[in-house]
């Protein structure tokens, strides 16, 4: 399975100054239940915005793409979305593109599923998740939180 995971709001705000412009535990939790044990692809800048005990995220392959760094410390570098998805693919796991925008936008055509966390609180912000077209997707599941709603969305 090749997914999207991504907390955004309404107005498709993801993020802010390179960080998440909100900080929502239950939030977290979710996305690190989700992905933990699993295979997680994210741009050098998304990798770099994680604060550094987290980097690389624990007990996930962490797979950069990077056009300017060869190596990262506790990470697998590739050039491209597909060399990365190529190398994901090579753990037999469940594979997580985490961000950012350009990163999402790349990854879109590939991508089965998504995994949103609709933000309900609206925040400024300067990267919003690419446009993509909803009726070629079909929600599978639905939960409330308290400052967020959990929605999983399958590619029909």
């Amino acid at each position: 399975m090749i997914s999207i995971i991504v907390g955004m709001t309404k107005t498709g705000v993801i993020g802010k100054d390179n960080k998440l412009p909100w900080h929502i535990p239950d939030d977290l939790q979710n996305f690190k239940l989700l992905t933990e044990g699993k295979v997680v692809i994210m741009g050098r800048k998304t990798f770099e915005s994680l604060p550094k005990k987290f980097r690389p995220l624990p007990n996930r392959h962490n797979l950069i793409i990077s056009r300017s760094q060869d190596q990262i410390e506790g990470a697998e570098v590739c050039t491209s979305i597909e060399q990365a998805l190529e190398k994901g693919k090579s753990f037999q796991k469940d594979i997580f593109v985490i961000g950012g925008a350009a990163i999402f936008t790349q990854a879109l055509p590939f991508v089965d599923t998504m995994f949103i966390s609709y933000i309900k609180k609206e925040y400024e912000g300067d990267i919003y998740f690419p446009a993509f077209n909803k009726k070629e997707w079909k929600i599978i599941d639905k939960k409330d939180f308290p400052e967020f709603e959990s929605v999983v969305m399958k590619k029909k």
